[in-house]
């Protein structure tokens, strides 16, 4: 429920705010507009205010909008009616009003970004972890615990940032110079080449491929919580008990107690105890658990954590008005940019088409944010309008930017183009669409079920 309520909130609130773009510059364009709606299909709510010519509606598919202008390309205009016509205006008031919606969406990231920026957006600090052997960080010298202060001169504030930066990169396959800061205050610099990096490796943990990880306060193996009635509890084991080691394995941290226990379902193993001063041994048989069609072992325990070694972890990256403003605008950018070759890279078929995402995991990416706190879910919102925006700008018939170049065509040219070449690239927007829809549930089903 909360992902649903989240979502309809995110949908209706991003496609208001594009409509609106439609609706304001087509009135200040002098464009009658007749029905501005939110969703589509049948009507469960007009009005119509008094003296005004635009009825407000909410429609029963909320998955979009539209905002429908008089037009005589669409019905009967009375003769007195005609200079308020969308089709009798300028071929560049056609296009500010086109382009509007798009760009509505934009604004609102730039709006969204600037109030996060001004309020402080909570993050990860940029120290690195254990850096992998044989990797491009590896064979770059890059250092466990080191700072990460700046990449290609731009100032780095969080962990979230190197890995954008990071990921533009892998997208154009360039080597990048990074500053950083050992423990012990030494100014480190270093190039990173992110071309060995595939186009299939930014679909998922690009940062380890190039043995990149934010470092973690050690978790001991020390026992802070049992699951009443688990196969750890049965088997003995007390919250406060430190594992020494597993099966004659010694073991330091929880992480590597996780590894061996996740990979030893249904097997008995050894556990080395020390409770008190005092060493046991228990024999504890971990039970065997699905996880994406594969068994893995589960014991029922949970570690005890210094939950102030991890709050030293985090930061906030936070501006004054006038640079919060100017982060926001290159934010919205760069993502912007980014998204664009994302597509690209999906349209050549050097990145998986199972990036594409539906209605399914937005709504779940929005139930997750809105969970995790108002921040999370500004941050998600603006994103997603940044997604809208670029979508519909797209020289897609159907789409904003279909229109757009069909705009463009007459402006060159100096008349407007077919009616059969019109209604023909409208077939082929409307099949691509339809594609792109099919395609993006599918992979949201296919994450449902099949992870």
């Amino acid at each position: 429920m909360t992902s649903l309520f989240a979502f309809i909130v995110a949908i209706a609130l991003l496609v208001v705010i594009h409509e609106y773009g439609h609706y304001w510059v087509a009135r200040k364009c002098g464009v009658k507009v007749l029905r501005f709606s939110v969703g589509f299909g049948t009507v469960l709510y007009s009005k119509r205010f008094a003296g005004g010519d635009t009825e407000w509606v909410i429609s029963a598919i909320p998955l979009g909008g539209y905002v429908k202008m008089l037009d005589e390309r669409e019905g009967n205009v009375a003769h007195e009616e005609l200079q308020f016509s969308f089709n009798r205006k300028s071929v560049l008031q056609r296009m500010a009003i086109v382009v509007a919606g798009p760009l509505a969406n934009l604004l609102l990231a730039i709006v969204l970004y600037a109030a996060l920026f001004m309020y402080g957006v909570p993050g990860l600090k940029p120290i690195l972890g254990e850096v992998l052997p044989a990797t491009p960080a590896a064979n770059a010298q890059m250092l466990m615990q080191e700072t990460l202060t700046s990449i290609n001169g731009q100032a780095i504030q969080s962990w979230e940032q190197v890995r954008w930066i990071l990921l533009d990169a892998g997208l154009q396959g360039i080597e990048v110079r990074i500053e950083g800061q050992t423990a012990q205050g030494e100014a480190r610099s270093h190039v990173l080449d992110m071309r060995v990096l595939a186009a299939s490796d930014l679909d998922g943990d690009f940062l380890r491929k190039l043995g990149l990880q934010p470092h973690q306060p050690l978790i001991p193996p020390v026992v802070g919580k049992l699951i009443a009635g688990g196969v750890a509890e049965r088997a003995g084991l007390l919250v406060g008990d430190h594992i020494l080691g597993v099966d004659g394995r010694d073991v330091e941290r929880w992480d590597q107690l996780v590894e061996i226990v996740r990979s030893h379902p249904a097997q008995a193993l050894r556990f080395e105890v020390e409770r008190a001063g005092s060493l046991l041994m228990l024999n504890i048989t971990p039970e065997s658990a699905d996880e994406n069609g594969k068994a893995i072992g589960k014991i029922g325990a949970a570690p005890q954590i210094d939950k102030s070694k991890f709050e030293a972890m985090l930061t906030e990256v936070r501006y004054p008005p006038l640079a919060a403003f100017k982060q926001a605008v290159v934010k919205t950018w760069e993502t912007s940019i980014l998204s664009l070759k994302m597509m690209g890279k999906m349209i050549t078929g050097e990145m998986s088409l199972k990036n594409l995402s539906g209605p399914i995991t937005i709504a779940d990416y929005a139930g997750q944010s809105a969970q995790i706190g108002v921040v999370a879910y500004l941050s998600f919102l603006a994103l997603i309008s940044i997604s809208i925006g670029v979508l519909n700008l797209l020289p897609i018939p159907m789409l904003d930017g279909g229109h757009l170049l069909y705009y463009l065509v007459e402006f060159f040219k100096g008349s407007p183009v077919s009616e059969k070449l019109w209604e023909a690239g409208q077939k082929v927007g409307i099949m691509l669409l339809l594609t792109l829809m099919v395609l993006a549930v599918f992979n949201d089903i296919s994450r449902l079920f099949l992870g």
